[in-house]
Formats: C-alpha cells, structure tokens, sequence
C-alpha cells in the first residue's frame, strides 16, 4: 500500500482534478467598499486583525518583486559576516513577503485544471502552478512550469529531501495537526496531498490552507479543518520557510533542480 500511495502521489497531475462533489456550503466571500477585488475569505470564519495576516493586496505586485531581488543583495552581504543570522533573518522575511504581500494579491484568481497565469487575478490558475509560480516570484530560482507539472511527492523533494520530509496517511485532522506541531514550528510548509497541491500556514498551533480550490474555484485561504480540498489520503509536507537549506539558496540564488 505504501507503493501505491507514493505513486499516486508522484503521477497525479498536481492540477487537480474536479472530483468532489460541491453540495455542501463554501466559504463565502465578502466585498467592502474600500477592497478592489473580492477576497475570498468568510469574516466569520477568519479574523484578519487576530491572526496579524494580511488579506487585502497592497502596493503594486511588480514593485514587490523588484523590492525581494533588491532586498536578497542585502542578506546575500549579511550572509558573508554571519549566514546563520542571515539565514534567520531571511526566513522570517521570506515568511512576511509570501504571506502578507506575494499571496494576498492571487487571492480571488480563478482555479482552472490548465491554468497557469503569470500575473495574479489575470487568467486562471491551477493549484500546482499557483505553488510555483507564487514561489518563483518570492525569488527562488526554480522553473515554475516543470515544478507544477509534477506530481505532489516531486514537488515537495524539490523542496526538501525526501528523508526530510513529513509524510502522513490514514490520519485524523486532529493527530496530524497535533503531530505537526510537536515537530514544527510557525510558518508555511508546502503541502501535497492525494489529488491537490498548496500551502499550509501554521500558526498559533493552528493549520490554515491557502491554495487555488477545485472546490470553490478560486485562491483562497481557509481553516485546514474544514476544508474540503485538505481531505486525503495522505499528507507530504515540506518546509518553505522554516528550511534553512533552502532559504539559503535565495540568499545565494541558487539555481533549484525539479526532482522527477
């Protein structure tokens, strides 16, 4: 069974497909009157203010990634004096950007099977390539194309080694989210799961989902209990921002190889 899972995993096309039925309620959206585009997020179910995230894209989304190119030369000079605090620094950096500023803007952007828009709310977007193409435009030199186009285990080795990787099956939410937070700390993970691709923020001892739905077609952040695109299976996560190797080839921008 082990076999059979890990393939799965590995030749799924990581775009999803549209499988689970949508009889149940989805998240509902709101628009305020001084929020240009809708964001998908239900105020009741998530607290912008107490969760200190932001929902909202500010600033313009070419400035910000000009501003983490400009801003990488400055760890890169940190990381000579002293790379393990250049490598702390980085991290918590990398952590606000994705977070705060790269994902808010895609929020909203239309879940196709295909999609694979470059620029956020113009085109659509599959889950894999909302992964990397959101990580691509964070800085880290990999190609956003071949990354999406792999399956969810190759995805999360490009990442982090796979002897490095947490790998969950059969389990409750409860049990994986008690077992993630005796083994990792806040911050965002890649995920990939039996049929889907995205994001999980960890937080407060709590588990967020941010990734382009098949269910409500859309990018979104949600609560990762209820979300009907985290049911699986099985459970790969990698570390993003908690990976000290791989926050140190942006430091150094270093090309990153897409395992096959």
């Amino acid at each position: 069974m082990t076999r059979i899972y890990f393939l799965l995993l590995c030749f799924l096309c990581c775009a999803c497909a549209k499988e689970h039925s949508k009889s149940s309620t989805a998240v509902a959206t709101k628009i305020t009157p001084d929020v240009a585009t809708i964001i998908p997020i239900d105020p009741a179910t998530l607290d912008s203010l107490r969760l200190g995230i932001n929902f909202t894209p500010k600033g313009n989304y070419n400035t910000i990634k000009q501003s983490l190119q400009q801003d990488r030369a400055y760890f890169a000079r940190q990381f000579q004096q002293n790379n393990s605090t250049a490598i702390d620094s980085a991290s918590s950096y990398l952590y606000n950007k994705l977070l705060n500023e790269i994902v808010p803007h895609w929020y909203g952007t239309p879940w196709d099977f295909n999609g694979h828009t470059n620029i956020p709310n113009d085109g659509e977007i599959a889950c894999g390539y909302f992964v990397s193409t959101t990580l691509k435009h964070l800085g880290f030199q990999l190609n956003r194309y071949k990354m999406a186009q792999e399956g969810g285990m190759n995805e999360a080795i490009t990442l982090q080694p796979r002897a490095e990787l947490k790998i969950y099956r059969n389990i409750s939410f409860q049990n994986l989210q008690k077992k993630l937070n005796k083994i990792y700390k806040d911050g965002i993970y890649f995920v990939g799961l039996s049929n889907h691709v995205g994001y999980v923020l960890l937080k407060n001892k709590k588990l967020y989902f941010l990734h382009s739905s098949y269910y409500d077609d859309k990018v979104m952040i949600e609560k990762a209990e209820t979300s009907p695109c985290f049911q699986s299976d099985i459970y790969v996560f990698a570390e993003i921002t908690t990976n000290r190797k791989l926050v140190q080839k942006w430091i150094q921008n270093t090309p990153i190889s897409i395992h096959k």
